[in-house]
């Protein structure tokens, strides 16, 4: 049986990784299969006895940082909301999967959710309980990369593993630029000094300064969640 390097980790789900594709082309609302492939892959995560926390970012319903006619307090707050509409879904496709699970919101929603608590998370863990962490912050003017981040820390995981569209981290985009260079590892320092858009610069300083690792890797494999918590060379490590 392969074995997991880390203990207890967060794991960074974007909202676009489960997104629909729509007939125009766009990504919106929820792919069920997909929401079904993470679920099997955190289960496949827990069994190996790792503990799993998870924060769900909201960009398949809505952006507040697009939407620039709207004040961004309120724009924010109803990106918060959309992250409690996936963290629910996903909560479900891991029940589904026979793993007790536990959803906290920064913004108290009681008949819905538990209000985040920080013992009470470390204590789901140490339970066997995934854990998911909606709202963000619960401030607006912060992403939900500062709060994968600020969660991290604060229920001192191991890791951050950053699921994403692209698979590591790059010296530019490389959907424009076909010679774009991926890094295997790279520091904290060199995301905030080069602009990598690893995580927003709030998230990476916090990471840094807490000295918290971040491996990034494309969610379109399968495999690569349990190859990350397995410390295997895919992606991109920031450490």
């Amino acid at each position: 049986m392969i074995e997991p390097v880390y203990k207890r980790v967060l794991i960074k789900v974007s909202g676009e990784a489960l997104a629909c594709k729509t007939q125009d082309g766009k990504s919106f609302g929820i792919d069920s299969d997909m929401l079904g492939s993470v679920a099997e892959n955190i289960k496949k995560i827990y069994d190996m006895g790792v503990q799993v926390a998870i924060v769900v970012g909201g960009g398949n319903f809505w952006r507040g940082a697009q939407n620039s006619k709207m004040d961004r307090t309120r724009a924010d707050h109803i990106g918060m909301l959309a992250t409690v509409m996936n963290s629910l879904a996903l909560a479900d496709a891991i029940e589904q999967q026979g793993i007790p699970v536990r959803v906290q919101t920064a913004i108290e929603m009681r008949e819905i959710a538990e209000q985040y608590i920080r013992n009470k998370a470390v204590r789901h863990l140490e339970k066997g309980r995934v854990t998911i962490f909606g709202c963000g912050t619960g401030n607006p003017f912060f992403t939900t990369d500062t709060a994968a981040a600020l969660r991290a820390v604060e229920i001192g995981a191991d890791v951050i593993l950053l699921a994403k569209n692209v698979d590591g981290v790059y010296d530019k985009d490389p959907v424009l630029c076909p010679d774009a260079k991926k890094y295997s590892k790279i520091t904290h320092q060199d995301v905030l000094q080069k602009n990598l858009k690893v995580m927003d610069s709030t998230a990476a300083s916090l990471c840094r300064d807490n000295k918290i690792k971040i491996h990034v890797f494309g969610v379109k494999d399968s495999q690569n969640m349990i190859k990350a918590v397995c410390g295997e060379d895919i992606g991109t490590l920031v450490e």
